[in-house]
């Protein structure tokens, strides 16, 4: 009986002491000071806090879209490197005003803890069709690295139709056939803008009169959904990281109909949400829709300088 009230003052002791660190490292993780949107790059390596050696650092990467092109996929798969750690939600920091004058201060600390030499990387695709983003990039650091990864349009717009419809459905709120919002009087509507979104060569325009074109790596997506190493080896490349992640990092997962990853003998496929059945579409506005995007893919190809298989 001794010995079990003895153990048990010991464990309120460590407890307690457990709890007066816990409540120091709260106290001074609080103390830090604002910094304000305007924030020069230099700023990019302090931190707003401290956790065994390592820091929260403004991103030395940004996906910048496209929307529905695949960039949590390319997120998740650039995590597979043991030098990179990544923001696990989309921040929307430069392309959402309330959070833009928040500062660099929060936009910090959303990211993740890493040490001197990881990259921390960042994916929001609403940035590469915000007008004022890029500039907003550039301010917080003129040497970030940009990856945009890219996909058929017209798949791209479906899917795209896809998502917002699930998510109406979800609400239990009613939505417009895919038809009636992408033509107008038997011709493609230019005002939808799930179709906007896709005009990749007017959003990269934007972001080439801030950036340097060999500032922006542009993945393909449908070559990274049909076989991931090949884009990664090349994003490794861009991002200037040590050749760490092989293809025995992927696997194909023949019930969900892609590849997953394998790391450190776990598996990690995305969510339910990847691979959802597109909403239904006729072949003949399909085709109208391909029609529609030879002139802007064409003047895209010209842009970047490679083209793609796209419809």
């Amino acid at each position: 009986m001794l010995w079990t009230v003895l153990l048990a003052l010991l464990v309120l002791v460590l407890l307690q002491t457990q709890l007066s660190v816990c409540l120091r490292e709260l106290r001074s993780g609080s103390s830090t000071p604002h910094t304000s949107s305007s924030s020069s790059s230099s700023s990019s390596s302090s931190s707003s806090a401290l956790y065994n050696g390592t820091q929260q650092r403004l991103p030395g990467a940004i996906i910048i879209g496209v929307r529905k092109g695949g960039t949590r996929a390319l997120l998740e798969m650039l995590n597979l490197h043991p030098d990179v750690e990544v923001a696990k939600a989309e921040v929307h920091y430069f392309n959402v005003e309330e959070h833009y004058h928040r500062g660099l201060s929060w936009y910090r600390s959303q990211m993740p803890f890493t040490l001197p030499s990881q990259l921390t990387v960042e994916k929001t695709p609403g940035y590469f069709s915000a007008p004022l983003v890029p500039a907003r990039v550039w301010d917080m650091n003129p040497a970030v690295r940009l990856l945009l990864i890219v996909r058929d349009p017209a798949e791209r717009v479906v899917s795209d139709y896809t998502q917002v419809l699930h998510n109406r459905l979800t609400r239990h709120k009613p939505y417009q056939p895919l038809e009636e919002l992408l033509l107008q009087k038997g011709h493609i509507n230019p005002k939808y803008k799930a179709l906007q979104r896709s005009l990749y060569y007017q959003h990269l325009t934007r972001w080439l009169e801030v950036f340097p074109r060999d500032q922006i790596h542009v993945v393909d997506g449908d070559a990274l959904i049909r076989d991931p190493f090949p884009e990664l080896k090349k994003a490794e490349h861009f991002l200037q990281l040590a050749p760490k992640i092989t293809p025995s990092n992927f696997y194909y997962n023949t019930t969900k109909g892609f590849y997953c990853m394998l790391t450190a003998g776990h598996d990690k496929c995305l969510d339910e949400s990847k691979g959802r059945p597109h909403a239904p579409l006729s072949t003949q506005v399909f085709k109208k829709l391909c029609h529609y995007f030879r002139k802007p893919n064409k003047l895209f190809f010209e842009m970047v300088g490679r083209s793609f298989s796209w419809c």
